[in-house]
């Protein structure tokens, strides 16, 4: 993928438990193929290929062909648009503690 995604495709892809499941399976797997993902699911191939597609919109997956097959592999570098999100308010949060502890220790010495 050449342009940065945003973080809202990155969280709609990942909003839907069964796509999620899908990507946990293959972060879980070195490669893994279609057929293996709809095995170890509830859901059809149809299905599976269509969370596959949004997985790989987002930048969270990529695929490899080799003759008949297609491997699918997880993308770290997909969740960066994740992790920058979740670090901003991780600061937000540190500061947020900080000053209640701080609060805490005045109220209690």
């Amino acid at each position: 993928m050449t342009e940065a995604v945003s973080i809202t495709v990155v969280m709609r892809a990942l909003a839907d438990p069964t796509r999620r499941a899908v990507f946990e399976q293959i972060v879980n797997a070195d490669e893994i193929t279609v057929v293996e993902l709809t095995r170890a699911s509830s859901v059809t191939q149809g299905a599976v290929s269509q969370h596959l597609k949004a997985l790989k919109q987002a930048g969270l997956v990529t695929e490899r062909p080799e003759g008949r097959k297609v491997y699918y592999r997880a993308e770290p570098e997909g969740l960066e648009p994740l992790v920058d999100w979740m670090s901003h308010y991780g600061v937000f949060w540190r500061d947020r503690f900080a000053n209640l502890r701080t609060l805490l220790k005045e109220i209690d010495p």
